[in-house]
């Protein structure tokens, strides 16, 4: 069975290390698109935060975000399905790491909501200098985090974690992980991001392909790090790049270059260009 729905992973994944689109990834999608294959962003990112440069290739419609959270139509600009979590929940997550040295944002209504204490020292965190810039693009400020939340009245996407002590990150993750009303993942070295049940970007993947008549044997999946698992393994075939961490390996379908060599490009070559 052909692939007909190709889910990419953005950072570490189709974004090389300097968050650029290689010329010849490009040319895979879009020749991808050129066969009528869905070509869908998967990112723990908001909308908003998906490069232009992404967007702006002619046939790229649908998106994934916030981890699985949201599956959105950006030509129609519709929500097509959305899996939140209570602003109750968040706000007790953000107390059990509340007096520690730890930056917190959340996600909402489709936007980064941060506050200045955070979002004037980054380097504090750790945050390299291609995610400060994501950071200053996608975060609106408002004066206390806590405060935005209790007087939402309804939930929140996603919270968000940065952590300059990566030892304290282990911590902090085993103890969310006791935690059943959560997912806990994590898209780079230093954060972690909590969203609420059903938000998985393998599940997302799988009720997008339904929406679209699609059956998962025609889904592909690429990824590199925690938060991709879940559309690895559920995916028709699973794709993890050569930088991907290796208990993602463990489960890949077929392992392909690095983010640095075009390797979304290399893989689309072989397993679904050539193949047709």
């Amino acid at each position: 069975m052909s692939i007909q729905l190709i889910a990419l992973d953005l950072d570490g994944t189709l974004l090389d290390s300097h968050k650029q689109l290689s010329d010849r990834n490009k040319q895979a999608l879009e020749a991808c698109i050129a066969r009528g294959i869905h070509v869908v962003p998967c990112t723990g990112r908001t909308s908003e935060g998906i490069p232009s440069m992404i967007k702006e290739i002619p046939g790229i419609r649908y998106a994934i975000t916030v981890n699985g959270g949201m599956i959105e139509d950006m030509e129609k600009k519709a929500v097509l399905d959305r899996r939140m979590l209570k602003k109750e929940t968040a706000l007790d997550v953000i107390d059990q790491i509340k007096g520690r040295h730890i930056m917190y944002d959340i996600y909402a209504d489709g936007q980064g909501i941060s506050e200045e204490r955070f979002y004037n020292h980054l380097d504090e965190y750790n945050i390299t200098k291609e995610i400060q810039v994501l950071v200053r693009k996608t975060r609106r400020i408002v004066p206390d985090i806590i405060e935005y939340v209790k007087q939402r009245s309804g939930m929140v996407d996603k919270v968000n974690m940065f952590f300059s002590d990566l030892g304290e990150r282990e911590e902090i993750r085993a103890l969310l992980k006791q935690r059943t009303d959560i997912i806990v993942s994590s898209s780079l070295y230093n954060n972690l991001e909590i969203n609420g049940p059903g938000a998985e970007k393998g599940e997302a993947l799988l009720r997008l392909a339904s929406i679209l008549g699609l059956s998962r044997e025609e889904t592909m999946a690429c990824g590199d790090g925690d938060n991709d698992s879940s559309m690895i393994r559920l995916a028709g075939t699973g794709v993890v790049m050569e930088n991907g961490d290796a208990s993602l390996k463990a489960m890949a379908d077929y392992i392909t270059g690095s983010n640095d060599a075009s390797g979304v490009a290399q893989a689309i070559e072989k397993l679904v260009l050539f193949s047709i």
